[in-house]
């Protein structure tokens, strides 16, 4: 059953045959309250403004420690690289991303009902939440490609169906994040805009998009006029930092060119009250293993 026929706005249109003008965003950023869980008043109205917060330390030396050699275990694990799951940089080869990661590896399953990192989700998305993504991200040193400007928000709307930006990522680095070495830059306050992105939806787009994506990224003069009011922000920080940042956010990363790799966890939840219907732009969703339709509240 398509969108249309069950009679649910489309509040976030896109995907649209012609360039259409960017627009206030009809949602909240920070839907708790700070006595919803562990993030002070001051962080959440920061979070509230610019879309994001940085927690440094959210994992020990330790622990950082313990969840690299859990990556580097699952990149080398030869029968793993042929899962559909597992997404290979489009000019080397290598290992880029492993998605549904936490029903992979129990050690990140383990990390997803942390409180350090359920209850923040909880409290942002004001409800019970559950994992609509995740994965982990390999940027090796000299050859690791970024990803360019987009909306996260815009993707999950138009592929998967999720009706709302009621959902927080969690990017957890397990390598020092420099300024010079890919790190992931942020447009602080553009979560209050939604831009329409101009293109149809190829059938099974997933297969390229999460390689490079074409389809469902804003114009160059959109990007323009979001940085030229927001300016740029670069989460940079030693492993272990965490940075949350809202679904709508317009962010992107360079390429690596340098020899420190960067990798990272990274976790999507959304609330349970912003289940996924089918996709506002795209003739079917995308693989459950990207846009989970699993929406069990995560619990400790």
């Amino acid at each position: 059953m398509t969108i249309m026929e069950t009679g649910l706005e489309d509040s976030y249109p896109t995907r649209v045959p012609s360039p259409a003008e960017p627009f206030d965003r009809q949602d909240p950023t920070v839907w708790g309250g700070e006595a919803d869980g562990p993030i002070d008043a001051a962080t959440l109205a920061a979070h509230d403004a610019k879309g994001y917060h940085i927690v440094e330390g959210l994992l020990s030396p330790a622990e950082v420690q313990g969840y690299w050699q859990e990556l580097v275990r699952l990149s080398s694990d030869e029968a793993l690289k042929a899962d559909e799951r597992v997404i290979t940089e489009k000019a080397t080869g290598s290992v880029r991303s492993i998605f549904e990661v936490h029903r992979i590896s129990e050690l990140i399953a383990e990390l997803v009902r942390d409180p350090r990192i359920l209850d923040r989700a909880r409290q942002i998305l004001g409800s019970e939440v559950y994992i609509h993504q995740s994965r982990v991200n390999y940027m090796p040193g000299f050859k690791g490609t970024g990803f360019y400007w987009h909306s996260d928000f815009e993707t999950w709307h138009a592929e998967d169906g999720m009706p709302r930006p009621r959902a927080v990522s969690c990017s957890i680095a397990l390598t020092d994040n420099y300024p010079f070495n890919g790190g992931l830059m942020v447009m602080p306050g553009s979560q209050r805009t939604f831009v329409p992105c101009v293109g149809e939806t190829p059938d099974d787009y997933y297969k390229s998009s999460l390689k490079e994506q074409e389809i469902g990224v804003p114009s160059e003069h959109d990007i323009t006029k979001l940085a030229a009011e927001h300016g740029i922000d670069q989460f940079t920080g030693p492993a272990g930092s965490a940075l949350w940042f809202d679904s709508n956010i317009m962010h992107g990363s360079g390429n690596n060119i340098t020899p420190y790799p960067r990798s990272n966890i990274f976790l999507v939840f959304n609330s349970v009250e912003n289940a996924l219907v089918e996709p506002f732009a795209a003739a079917k969703p995308r693989p459950t293993f990207i846009g989970s339709r699993d929406f069990t509240p995560v619990t400790r």
